[in-house]
């Protein structure tokens, strides 16, 4: 990892609990704090040249390079010649690598089952002379339009539908044409899929859902290989601006460590929950890729080593879907995911995801599995009536 801060102890085999209690850490120093404090700075002492590592507050920040170190190394762990940048929000983050990338009569690929904020950056692009086609995620779809694309964004797990599709696959076939690709790894987070592993150029997530998992900072990030692509999208961090505040990026940092005991916990009663539902007459559509009998489970347990807390599925009506929230008592009525207190929303009422009316994406937490699953099928029953 370019510039590491420190943790030269903790080796590329080191347990995933080991690397998140322990990734970004500066070196050890008497009477110091383990965490550095965030650094509140808008300018820095710079008399001379300026040759040093931070000079102005939108360019770089020692907390921020904290942070920037401790995402790479539970990215791309024990790899040299990457480097991650930390960004205002998920999609600051992935704006950047589109905006960075691409030029006027370029073609991009996306998914067209993503996040819904997508659509609003597909306008952008086009009325920048871009070429934007989508195709779904689930059955490598996207292979079929990606002739002559500069760009490939790859979304697996996708948001909210929970399809996957087999991202070396995609990449191999991207870049045999001279394609970029980007993956957007928010749903898996870094202990569910490496997505530079699996042949991406840049991973890039929203570190508001699972990463920090407390539902209390916007953040994101963009993970890649060293080179004109990263610098591009440096560059353009500058240019808009489009950076976190260094309290945000501590409070991340912080969260980073209980990463491992969040997502175990979580990801299990997610499974959990997918179990009890299987089966159950008022529930369609169910999806999880941790279920063996899940559409995407073949491809996901290939290149996934955890399968995300998310479970969607649908009711019959839009009224059954809003009478089974209203009954949740352990899982709040709210957007996002990857918070340590389940969440769950009937999508419907966006009107930016092709879901059905009853579509329901819950986000489990991390309460007791067992009083999670009695709490979904209580509200089960009672909004049947």
């Amino acid at each position: 990892m370019n510039g590491s801060p420190g943790n030269e102890g903790v080796s590329p085999g080191a347990g995933d609990g080991t690397r998140a209690v322990r990734a970004g850490l500066p070196e050890p120093v008497k009477y110091e704090p383990t965490l550095p404090g965030p650094v509140f700075a808008a300018h820095f002492h710079l008399p001379g040249e300026p040759t040093g590592p931070y000079t102005y507050g939108r360019d770089e920040n020692p907390t921020w390079t904290h942070l920037e170190h401790a995402i790479g190394e539970l990215e791309a762990p024990g790899r040299d010649g990457v480097e991650t940048l930390v960004f205002a929000s998920g999609m600051a983050a992935i704006s950047s690598v589109l905006f960075s990338q691409l030029r006027a009569g370029d073609a991009v690929v996306l998914p067209g089952d993503g996040y819904q904020a997508l659509p609003l950056a597909r306008a952008q692009l086009e009325a920048f002379g871009i070429e934007v086609r989508t195709a779904p995620t689930g059955a490598d779809a996207q292979l079929e339009v990606l002739d002559g694309a500069k760009l490939l964004l790859i979304e697996s797990p996708s948001n909210p539908g929970l399809d996957v599709c087999d991202i070396r696959r995609l990449a191999e076939a991207a870049h045999a044409q001279g394609a970029l690709v980007a993956v957007d790894n928010t749903l898996a987070t870094p202990l569910g899929q490496r997505p530079l592993e699996l042949g991406a150029d840049f991973s890039v997530a929203s570190g508001t859902k699972q990463l920090t998992g407390h539902g209390d900072i916007l953040l994101g990030y963009v993970t890649g290989r060293a080179g004109e692509p990263m610098t591009a999208v440096r560059r353009w961090r500058k240019v808009v601006g489009a950076i976190p505040g260094p309290m945000e990026a501590w409070l991340a940092h912080r969260s980073i460590a209980t990463l491992q005991m969040r997502v175990d916990r979580q990801d299990a009663t997610a499974l959990a929950v997918a179990e009890a539902l299987r089966g159950r007459p008022e529930v369609s559509g169910l999806r999880y890729p941790g279920l063996p009998d899940d559409p995407s489970h073949k491809v996901a347990s290939q290149q996934m080593r955890r399968f995300g807390c998310v479970v969607s599925f649908t009711l019959a009506t839009r009224a059954r879907a809003e009478r089974f929230l209203d009954a949740l008592r352990l899982v709040d009525e709210a957007t996002s995911f990857g918070g340590v207190r389940s969440t769950a929303e009937r999508r419907g009422r966006w009107g930016g995801d092709a879901v059905p009316e009853g579509f329901v994406r819950l986000s489990v937490g991390a309460e007791d599995p067992e009083d999670l699953v009695a709490d979904v099928l209580r509200a089960l029953e009672e909004s049947e009536r």
